[in-house]
């Protein structure tokens, strides 16, 4: 018996790590060689059906038509003018009513969102793009694709793990490092959607700078001391986010911001 669930976890660990290994693909946007679990197609296609119930669980889309108006106009700005515009993907901008929650999100596709509570903290729209070239940015690196294609591999090796030892307790551990292991892709993922914001935000015409001060306004809103450690979150702390943006920045513009950088 032994023999043969060891069989069937080094056939299921081959499946999994051949269905994973076997979906590589180029970005054309970031260059970067990815493993992707979704087409271009699929990925619109989720983030259109999962729109209107995201939007519903947060109170529904915003009856102030200036927010949505503001919204919807610089998150269009960031993409025409940017690399974005080259990404094929249809980008829509929404304003979500929830005015405790202070959030932005994207879903796959283009789908992207943005809660009142995170607007009405915002000073100047450079901020906002800021925002939502962060989350465009998550769009055109594919981040929800290749979660999935990770979520994947992942589940497929814990079940190989806990069939090979016929442990549950072995499984569950196995489990739990899977589990670390997608928080470190999770915070991956947001300083790689910083770095294309700032790209994003300036190829717009917006002063990069911006975003250091919305890192400020998240690190106040979460509480800043009271989080929880960098090691069980899926985001990285605000001050290690400012650290990277400031370096990113300076290896830009070694000679400073340019003037016309300005909003």
């Amino acid at each position: 018996m032994g023999k043969i669930q060891l069989i069937i976890a080094l056939l299921m660990a081959a499946f999994s790590l051949f269905s994973y290994f076997g979906s590589s693909t180029v970005n054309p946007i970031t260059g970067e060689k990815q493993y992707i679990g979704l087409s271009p197609k699929e990925e619109i296609a989720m983030g259109l059906q999962s729109a209107p119930q995201m939007a519903q669980q947060m109170g529904g889309i915003t009856q102030d038509a200036r927010a949505r108006q503001l919204v919807s106009a610089v998150g269009a700005k960031v993409v025409a003018q940017s690399v974005a515009a080259k990404s094929g993907y249809p980008f829509k901008f929404h304003t979500l009513a929830d005015s405790r929650t202070v959030n932005a999100f994207a879903l796959p596709g283009g789908q992207i969102f943005i809660t009142m509570a995170l607007l009405s903290r915002l000073e100047t729209e450079g901020q906002l793009a800021g925002v939502l070239g962060h989350e465009v940015g998550h769009v055109i690196a594919r981040h929800s694709a290749e979660r999935i294609a990770k979520d994947n591999l992942t589940q497929g090796m814990t079940g190989a793990f806990a069939v090979g030892s016929g442990s549950m307790g072995a499984a569950q551990v196995a489990q739990m490092v899977g589990q670390m292991q997608m928080m470190k892709y999770g915070r991956d993922d947001e300083l790689e959607s910083d770095r294309l914001g700032l790209r994003l935000m300036a190829e717009a015409g917006y002063d990069p700078r911006a975003l250091i001060r919305v890192m400020q306004i998240l690190e106040k809103a979460s509480g800043g001391a009271g989080r929880v450690p960098e090691w069980q979150s899926s985001h990285p702390i605000p001050a290690n986010r400012i650290t990277a943006i400031n370096e990113i920045i300076a290896k830009a513009y070694p000679n400073g911001v340019p003037a016309t950088l300005t909003r």
